[in-house]
């Protein structure tokens, strides 16, 4: 029989906050929650991006000037709101402003005098370009020369313009990455995985050299990734731009740029890790495809730990200009005309992205999530929290295309099983009471009709009558591999508070949306804590990558655990949770206070060759308690003599 894979802890990164402590989905349903929740959210804010801390027992701001907190929070408060979710684009990544370009002119002699210039002698071409004269030593300064030019010749002139886009779903202002540990130049979804990966750790409440003594070393598996790889300067991106900008490539810049390199971090410099690693990219449905690798390795039993990650900062000029000029971005000029501004008038930043209304694309947004899985026995044997369970995640292809970028048949298909194995667990009438779904909801045109009739027919064809709908890019935006991994995070925070974040950034259902059988949320819909029996998570990526998974609630999970293991197990179990629960708090806590609990062990703990030793039947690793076994099952015992 399959192992449960139990999600025992989970955390991240996005426009919203904080994923652990379901602070980053309380910031979406803020207006809804008990006020204490509501300052404990704005706390979190407030810590992540340096406002506010506490030291030496007392609270102090930016400064280090002690404050009274409740009154110094409640002052923070509307900040801490602006400087979250869609809105403007902030200036410390890019300058939006003046985003560099090279415009290629050709310049010509005037009469019949050759072109001349001065130009400093480090600088003279080698070889220098055909055409080119070396006149002599310039009068005006000794390191300069003069050059004389024939015939006409081409440069490129360095000029700025101003983006056409302006919305995005950045980090919270102020928060930063890159000084919470060494990072060396890393790219900033590097240095997002290592916030992530770190949350999600300590969000376990165990320790992990207890995971890693509780199981073999080759029972562990990281499937880590992004669907673009690192674009920013530090990657791929410099390494692409640097001689057009007259630099230097690095030697961090290509070995950094990898698209599985999340993966690689957090095997290397969090956990250590010597099992399975890897990603499977899938455009904005990979982390559901990094999912389906890591339940089908608890599934099976292969393995009894999988953590599933993925990270992407695609907020660069390059990547904005790539979608902008393939329709799919809304621009300023489409926000205003949506809401019938004239040219010179702001566009309404925060409501930029209004997935199944009157549209006109998506929003960019940054985002690294990620989740640890044990199997059912482990989490029994740890006391590990149980914040959900995973059922299936479903893969289907489109089939034949006339744009790769046009959906076809398989999201069909996908959400069609991934419905079909929830009623497996639940039965028919709590699939058709007790469900939701997190649409994949872009803001997009072709999305709104697309999307909507697949959810629809399906909706129909299971007999689910007015099936709840959500759509959190509305709130944080688009963030491409990690997509998935902020809808199911903010599902983890529905059966916590019990409220389906609404669509708020639309009016009114757009005309062209399917949704006679569909309840799109255009307002928060309360539902309790333990009405919301499963959730259906659907993504949609370009060339076909179409991923829907079904997750079980909390406490459908533990109903499933008492019914395979007994009530007495069970019961062992709670006991034991009580603990880990209390250490989990503890760093929830310790991170509203402003403490650094960021992993990063560079050149820590590094094994060589006289670490391992090896026999016919297993692998001893020094320093792990469980030995790695090479008695391996023959799947094709039937096949050999």
């Amino acid at each position: 029989m399959a192992k449960l894979p139990i999600i025992a802890g989970f955390g991240g990164i996005n426009a919203a906050g904080r994923s652990s402590g379901h602070h980053a989905y309380r910031r979406m349903v803020l207006a809804s929650i008990p006020p204490t929740k509501c300052q404990q959210t704005h706390a979190s804010l407030a810590a992540l991006t340096g406002k506010i801390h506490k030291h030496a027992g007392a609270w102090r701001d930016a400064h280090g000037t002690a404050v009274n907190y409740p009154e110094y929070l409640a002052q923070l408060a509307p900040e801490l709101e602006r400087g979250t979710l869609i809105r403007r684009l902030e200036q410390n990544l890019f300058d939006p402003e003046q985003v560099l370009i090279h415009q290629k002119v050709n310049l010509a002699a005037t009469g019949a005098q050759p072109i001349s210039f001065e130009i400093r002698k480090k600088h003279l071409p080698d070889p220098i370009p055909a055409g080119w004269s070396v006149v002599a030593d310039s009068l005006h300064a000794q390191d300069t020369i003069k050059i004389q030019v024939a015939a006409n010749f081409e440069v490129l002139l360095q000029c700025y313009q101003a983006a056409n886009v302006n919305s995005a779903g950045q980090l919270p202002s102020g928060f930063d990455p890159a000084l919470l540990y060494a990072s060396r130049n890393h790219p900033r979804g590097l240095q997002l995985t290592v916030f992530a990966a770190s949350d999600a750790i300590n969000s376990l409440g165990i320790d992990w050299e207890r995971v890693k003594q509780a199981v073999s070393a080759d029972q562990i598996s990281v499937y880590a990734g992004s669907g673009m790889g690192q674009l920013d300067y530090n990657g791929n991106g410099g390494m692409l731009q640097a001689r057009l900008l007259g630099k230097k490539v690095s030697s961090k810049q290509l070995a950094l740029g990898y698209a599985e390199m999340p993966a690689d971090f957090i095997n290397a410099y969090l956990l250590g890790n010597l099992g399975t690693t890897g990603t499977n990219v899938a455009a904005c449905a990979t982390f559901l495809y990094n999912l389906r690798q890591g339940i089908r390795d608890i599934q099976s039993g292969t393995h009894r730990v999988s953590i599933i990650g993925t990270s992407e900062a695609p907020l660069v000029p390059e990547i904005f200009e790539g979608f902008s000029t393939m329709g799919a971005l809304a621009d300023d000029a489409a926000l205003r005309n949506l809401d019938g501004l004239g040219p010179h008038q702001l566009p309404d930043f925060r409501r930029a992205c209004r997935p199944f209304g009157n549209n006109a694309g998506f929003t960019l947004a940054e985002s690294a999530q990620c989740i640890v899985l044990f199997d059912d026995e482990l989490a029994l044997e740890l006391g590990a929290n149980i914040y959900g369970a995973i059922n299936d995640v479903f893969i289907n292809a489109d089939g034949y295309k006339k744009s790769i970028a046009s959906p076809g048949l398989g999201n069909y298909i996908s959400v069609a099983k991934a419905v079909a194995a929830t009623r497996n667990i639940i039965g028919d009438k709590a699939l058709q009471q007790r469900t939701y779904a997190q649409a994949h909801g872009t803001g997009t045109p072709q999305n709104r009709q697309t999307e909507s009739h697949i959810l629809n027919e399906i909706a129909t064809t299971f007999g689910i009558e007015n099936w709840p709908v959500a759509a959190i890019k509305s709130y944080i935006g688009h963030s491409l591999a990690s997509a998935a991994g902020d809808q199911l995070n903010a599902s983890l925070g529905v059966w916590a508070e019990g409220i389906i974040p609404g669509i708020l950034t639309v009016n009114a259902i757009a005309d062209d949306v399917t949704h006679n059988k569909l309840d799109l949320l255009l307002k928060h819909k309360e539902v309790g804590a333990n009405n919301i029996d499963a959730v259906i998570l659907n993504s949609k990526g370009f060339g076909g990558n179409n991923a829907t998974a079904s997750i079980l609630a909390p406490h459908v999970a533990k109903q499933m655990l008492i019914k395979r293991h007994g009530k007495a197990r069970f019961t062992a179990y709670q006991h034991a949770q009580e603990a880990v629960q209390a250490r989990a708090d503890a760093y929830d806590q310790s991170m509203l206070e402003g403490k650094n609990s960021t992993i990063y062990k560079f050149d820590h703990n590094v094994l060589g060759s006289e670490s391992i030793a090896i026999t016919p039947q297993s692998i001893k690793v020094s320093g792990l308690q469980q030995t790695i076994s090479l008695e391996l099952d023959n799947p094709y015992q039937d096949m050999c003599d």
